[in-house]
């Protein structure tokens, strides 16, 4: 895809959401020249645009394949999938775009991120997509991603919202616009019955023929490149040969907060002790570096069916809840997802017909870390998300799954349930089911906070996303939030990088290069 290897005007490292979105918005202006660099292919996996194919892209070259290391709180382990190609983990993901509930962002303000509130991330949300029926004052209309909720429902799914509905929950309108709580159809990234990635919305034909954009796949980025405390480039490796690129203006890492936070340290930005460890020279002792890690741990309340479940047509999991364990708290912290398949039996049973009521915390109070296993830029980083090492985060999990087997009794599934298989109807103390939780311990794949914004000493970023100590050097992707959001993270990464681009956009205007060009 690249037209030639020389010098730029900015450079993305990590073709993923945030990275599609911000290669398409900057090469808008043809008098800059943009560098996208991506580690994975060019070429979409098998299967990608199937809806409900998503879970067999986690055994795929698509996903990194990576687990957490052992936690200390379970014992075990897990999958923490991240996308790898063009589009990155939008690509791969269950293509649920839910924002967060609005406290989730107006705690990132209150905990320093001054400026980062839903209402002033709300035009950026607004800006990448574009839905029918929805509020047009909370909800875009003519963004480049075209979002709705699943059509039609699975009936198994329907009886789930009505089975919710009967025990009194509330039934949210739009879950996907981040004010209500309760039990909704989200919207969902398909359209017209197949998969839209940020590849797909912003990396479009047109967009990719730009002269003045130069796209790189399969290439490991093993560091960026200082002169001092200036970033002028990126060294990466592709084709069996090293190569290194000069950046006039800026280098903007999107490579998630698996791969921004490990970037930064390779680089010899990060946490002194730990870099040295490993054997970094250090550039920039940056505390919080590869710290501030969290995720949304998740569980199965598992079903055996009485009857066949519908086929899925969308992406299993298209109705969930958002509520709160405590009516003190000023957001939910739990959800409650319906799913239209049974998962797996840590038994070895293998189920012909079942299906699952889901459970998620989506505040947790445990944090985790991204380290380095060595200098080497393609030996696996240590993902640590240090899952319920905060009891408060356990005995939320353990209120979640009495929500959801509540639910899962309601007489509006007497006609699809023949019982329930996972953790079993014995199980019905705190610790048994605290042993369920951490035996049976899953990650909705949603990795945090590991460059946050803030002004403190741990943070890496300032408000305008740029790289503390360093200039001409920005994270703008999902390792940028101070704290999880209550939804799926894909939405909230969009708005990221939406607002990164506009504000490196503004900063082009204001360059006095930029106002004494020649047009």
């Amino acid at each position: 895809m690249a037209s030639g290897i020389g010098s730029y005007d900015f450079v993305v490292v990590g073709a993923g959401t945030a990275g599609c979105v911000l290669a398409s918005r900057l090469s808008q202006d043809a008098g800059v020249r943009v560098l996208l660099v991506e580690a994975g292919s060019g070429e979409p996996a098998d299967l990608m645009s199937v809806p409900a194919a998503w879970p067999a892209l986690l055994a795929s070259s698509a996903n990194w394949g990576e687990s957490t290391v052992v936690q200390a709180a379970t014992g075990t382990s897990t999958i923490l999938a991240r996308g790898r190609g063009l589009g990155g983990s939008s690509a791969i993901n269950a293509m649920m775009f839910a924002r967060g509930h609005r406290s989730s962002y107006d705690a990132w303000e209150a905990a320093g991120a001054k400026g980062w509130g839903f209402a002033d991330l709300l035009p950026y949300f607004m800006r990448s997509e574009s839905v029918q029926g929805r509020d047009p004052g909370l909800r875009g209309v003519d963004g480049p991603l075209i979002v709705g909720p699943a059509s039609p429902p699975n009936p198994l799914l329907v009886a789930c919202m009505e089975a919710a509905e009967e025990l009194g929950h509330p039934r949210a309108g739009d879950l996907s616009g981040g004010l209500e709580e309760g039990f909704g159809w989200p919207d969902l990234n398909i359209v017209d019955g197949a998969r839209q990635s940020a590849a797909d919305a912003y990396l479009t034909p047109a967009v990719l023929q730009r002269a003045n954009l130069d796209v790189v796949t399969d290439a490991v980025v093993h560091r960026v490149l200082l002169r001092g405390q200036r970033c002028v480039g990126v060294q990466f490796s592709t084709g069996g040969s090293t190569v290194s690129v000069s950046c006039s203006r800026e280098v903007v890492l999107c490579a998630g907060s698996i791969g921004s936070a490990q970037l930064l340290m390779l680089s010899g930005i990060g946490p002194r002790p730990h870099l040295q460890q490993v054997g970094v020279e250090v550039v920039v002792h940056l505390p919080g570096v590869g710290s501030n890690l969290q995720d949304h741990p998740i569980a199965n309340l598992v079903y055996a069916a009485s009857r066949p479940v519908p086929e899925a047509r969308n992406n299993h999991g298209e109705a969930f809840g958002l509520l709160r364990s405590d009516t003190a708290l000023e957001g939910p912290d739990f959800q409650v997802l319906f799913v239209d398949a049974p998962g797996h039996l840590s038994t070895g049973e293998t189920l012909e017909h079942g299906y699952c009521i889901s459970v998620a915390l989506t505040r947790p109070h445990s944090r985790g870390t991204v380290r380095l296993a060595s200098a080497d830029p393609r030996a696996a980083p240590l993902l640590d998300p240090n899952y319920y090492a905060d009891d408060r985060d356990l005995q939320t999990m353990i209120s979640a799954l009495r929500v959801g087997r509540e639910i899962g009794q309601a007489r509006a599934l007497d006609w699809w349930r023949a019982g329930e298989k996972a953790p079993g109807p014995a199980v019905t103390d705190d610790a048994g089911l605290g042993a369920y939780l951490a035996q049976s311990l899953g990650s909705l794949n949603h990795p945090v906070g590991t460059c946050r914004i803030g002004v403190d000493d741990l943070a890496v970023v300032d408000t305008d996303l740029r790289v503390r100590g360093i200039t001409g050097l920005r994270v703008a992707d999902a390792s940028v939030m101070p704290s999880i959001v209550t939804g799926y993270t894909n939405a909230t990464v969009y708005a990221i990088a939406e607002r990164a681009a506009e504000t490196i956009g503004t900063a082009i205007c204001r360059s006095p290069s930029y106002l004494t060009r020649t047009w």
